[in-house]
């Protein structure tokens, strides 16, 4: 492990003098540990401020609780401060869908919880703008992208206005950064104050004057969402329908007297600005700082590659594409390869990279073959309700990926560790591979690339909640499931799939996790990767959540909310523990489902059988 503390970005005083630095130009104050991997975004954001020629600092985990010394350690920076709360939005790192404190955390050292605070965004922008009101504050990363506009907070149980109204912040750049804080740097460097950069796309700022309409869209004010759950279902729609346009437009939303202005996104990186990003200088590592102590986080992705940017699925619980955007951007083959390469290189490595993938893995090199009609298209998804005929779905390129990296030296396995989105393979009516290059890629995953487990996300079994989840038919799944154990045989493989499933999701009942549970059971899934739905800012979901109302159609939609409900569902996927058949049982009785006692009777011994291979009783 490297040592040398100069191959990384300093984050101590002491750091930057071995360097020769009396100021720094930018420092990055982050929610998370400083982990020098491209998969970390304060990590992608220093590297590339870096290639720009400019001095960068990291504070990781500043403590907020003390004389606040973490803050002012580094004194000013000659540009700005930046502030993310790191990977994920603090809220959802530190509490479960039960609002229950989380008794550890992954991107901090040892597992420690309690190293970063609620709403770490406002919370750090807040002491840094005490301390250096004068010095330009920029936030971003996912808790402030997601959480631009007002929004209803879970934890909170309220509506909270945007964070940059909310943390005093000068600025907030959202989605994918790079393209935004180079054009930020280039025009601070230029003399332009932080004030008078209100033309920089992707980027949300306060000012007195309402925009030109022309350009832009006004959403109801925030004091209106406040009365008015029909209104932020109304501000929800639009901001989606905006997020998802090649060519959108701006958003207005007015606070008393200010104007929040969020500008239209840049259009998405060419493949070789993104090459360019995951070329740079990474030591893939953890800090030295941190004396070797275990960072789960960076122990599950530091020997993955991540091959492509954004996420055409728009699921409606998700945020992927609401912060990484619609618009799939893929590396080149060369580019991908040389991270194989690299790490196959590396004296640590034991020969197996985890993850060849993405947000979904097999949406690699996927667009438009007609880009004029995506630039005219407003759906949300370009896979539901079914796949757009206008987008290529080939699977050739990632296929030919696949084997390539099995022949890079020192390579003995490359699995794909990100969810398999098989509603781009399979044919919706017949189940089958829609294409050769699909039935070629299905064999070549299954025989070579598979760690044992595939993980693939039905989420739900019922067409009702698959629906409002925008997610495909759970015949797909079942046909899925056959292909694999099928594929599985033939290379005389015991490999099994997992499915992910969701509970109380928007438009569930508890009739629907009956059904799912007697579905699965039949089929042999003892389920392990479940959850309750989270509601979490910026997504369809969470949205119906709270207005109760889905916001295209205007109709009413059913959502568990009480622990009492939500515990009601969730149960239904531990049908397999003798603790819970009882109450199983008395719930079956309440919802008039006497059809299905027996299916989940006390006599009835579980019977196994996961895709296609029997499993033997035990005692």
């Amino acid at each position: 492990m490297i040592q040398d503390r100069t191959h990384f970005l300093p984050t101590s005083k002491k750091e930057m003098e071995r360097l020769g630095w009396i100021q720094a130009d930018v420092i990055l104050f982050s929610g998370d540990a400083y982990i020098d991997h491209p998969s970390f975004g304060v990590a992608v954001l220093g590297r590339f401020l870096q290639s720009m020629g400019l001095k960068v600092a990291i504070v990781p985990q500043p403590n907020w609780r003390d004389d606040l010394r973490d803050f002012k350690k580094l004194g000013e920076p000659r540009l700005f401060f930046g502030v993310s709360a790191g990977s994920m939005d603090s809220m959802v790192n530190h509490y479960t869908a039960n609002r229950r404190l989380r008794s550890d955390d992954a991107y901090t050292p040892g597992g420690k919880a309690g190293m970063r605070p609620d709403y770490a965004v406002v919370v750090y922008s807040k002491i840094l703008k005490s301390l250096f009101p004068s010095v330009p504050l920029v936030i971003g990363g996912v808790e402030a992208s997601l959480r631009r506009f007002s929004h209803y907070d879970y934890w909170a149980d309220r509506v909270k206005p945007s964070v940059l109204v909310e943390s005093g912040a000068d600025m907030l750049v959202y989605g994918m950064g790079e393209k935004p804080i180079r054009q930020l740097v280039e025009r601070l460097k230029a003399g332009d104050t932080i004030g008078s950069l209100t033309n920089i796309p992707q980027t949300v700022y306060l000012s007195d004057v309402e925009p030109d309409s022309t350009n832009f869209i006004s959403l109801h004010s925030f004091e209106e969402v406040l009365k008015s759950k029909k209104y932020y279902a109304e501000n929800f729609k639009n901001i989606e329908e905006q997020s998802n346009l090649m060519h959108a437009k701006g958003l207005v939303q007015k606070y008393n007297t200010k104007y929040l202005i969020a500008n239209a996104q840049f259009s998405p990186m060419l493949p070789a600005e993104l090459d360019a990003v995951y070329a740079l200088p990474f030591t893939r590592l953890p800090h030295p700082r941190y004396d070797g102590k275990p960072i789960s986080a960076w122990n599950m992705i530091k020997d993955s590659v991540t091959m492509h940017r954004g996420c055409f699925g728009s699921c409606s619980f998700c945020t992927i594409s609401a912060h990484q955007g619609k618009f799939v951007v893929s590396r080149s083959e060369a580019s991908v390869l040389a991270e194989v390469k690299q790490i196959a290189d590396s004296p640590s490595f034991n020969g197996t990279i985890t993850d060849l993938g993405g947000p979904s893995a097999n949406m690699y090199k996927m667009e438009g073959f007609d880009l004029a009609v995506c630039v005219k298209c407003r759906r949300a998804s370009c896979i539901f309700p079914s796949v757009c005929k206008n987008l290529n779905t080939d699977h050739t390129p990632l296929t030919t990926i696949y084997r390539k990296a099995l022949l890079v030296k020192g390579i003995k396995h490359a699995f794909v560790g990100s969810g398999i989105r098989y509603d781009l393979l399979l044919d919706a009516g017949s189940g089958k591979p829609i294409s050769p290059d699909k039935s070629e890629y299905i064999k070549q995953l299954i025989a070579k690339h598979v760690s044992g487990r595939l993980k693939v996300a039905p989420e739900h079994t019922e067409e009702a909640v698959l629906k409002m989840m925008r997610k495909p038919s759970y015949k797909l799944f079942e046909a899925f499931s056959k292909i694999f154990a099928a594929e599985n045989l033939a290379v005389g493989k015991k490999q099994q799939l997992i499915p992910y499933f969701i509970s109380s999701h928007p438009a569930c009942e508890v009739q629907h996790m009956a059904e799912l549970a007697a579905k699965t059971k039949s089929q042999g899934f003892q389920l392990e990767q479940v959850q309750d739905f989270t509601p979490t800012p910026m997504t369809l979901a969470t949205t119906i959540y709270y207005t109760g109302i889905d916001p295209y159609t205007g109709k009413t939609v059913f959502t568990a909310k009480t622990a009492e409900d939500k515990k009601r569902q969730h149960l239904f996927f531990f049908w397999y523990k003798p603790e819970m058949k009882a109450a199983i049982s008395s719930e079956l009785k309440r919802i008039g489902r006497h059809d299905l006692l027996k299916e989940f009777g006390v006599n009835q011994a579980p019977h196994f059988r996961q895709n296609g291979i029997k499993k033997p009783r035990t005692r």
